[in-house]
């Protein structure tokens, strides 16, 4: 009889052993798979982008290749919206991946390049403020990098940067604020 109560607690105990670690076979067994499983999704909506609308889908592209747990797709309900006006490019990120981007016509207007004004603009949704360094290197130098400047990728630094406000990590940024990059605005760092 000890026998058989033996074998009983021990199979009990096996199988609650076996409860507690079946949650790793749940885990993807690659490590690539495990990037996949934790990249967060974020839905635009350029319809409202008018002639920027091909520079947001590129800008999109180009934060997708930089920043492996953000998947950036065009679709509804959207997460974010582009809306073209005549106004200065500005972003109001109103919490992480969410928010309103304006793509104002007055910088292309003096030469700002479309694909960096998308691709900036883009960042503070994703939790970047402005920086104005000055330097084409730094896409969140923005206007500061002048009209010559058409560098639409994020450097390192900034990449990390969304992946850790991704994972996590507090951002950046004020939410709700409006984050404009006008020469007006270059005097007072944001």
């Amino acid at each position: 009889m000890s026998r058989i109560i033996r074998f009983g607690v021990a199979l009990i105990l096996g199988l609650a052993f076996l409860v507690t670690v079946t949650p790793a076979q749940a885990a993807p067994a690659h490590a690539a798979d495990a990037r996949t499983a934790a990249v967060r999704v974020l839905r635009y909506d350029a319809s409202r982008a008018a002639e920027f609308r091909s520079a947001v889908d590129q800008a999109a592209q180009i934060w997708n290749s930089s920043a492996p747990n953000v998947r950036l797709v065009a679709g509804s309900p959207a997460d974010f919206v582009v809306i073209a006006d005549n106004g200065w490019p500005r972003a109001q990120p109103t919490s992480l991946g969410r928010g309103t981007v304006w793509m104002g016509r007055q910088a292309t207007a003096e030469g700002h390049n479309p694909l960096r004004i998308a691709a900036h603009e883009i960042g503070h949704i994703l939790g970047l403020p402005d920086r104005r360094t000055g330097r084409c290197t730094d896409l969140m130098s923005g206007a500061s990098a002048g009209t010559s400047c058409t560098n639409p990728n994020p450097n390192a630094a900034e990449r990390a940067e969304v992946q850790r406000n991704f994972a996590g990590f507090a951002p950046a940024i004020d939410f709700g604020r409006i984050y404009v990059d006008s020469p007006e605005h270059a005097a007072s760092p944001s």
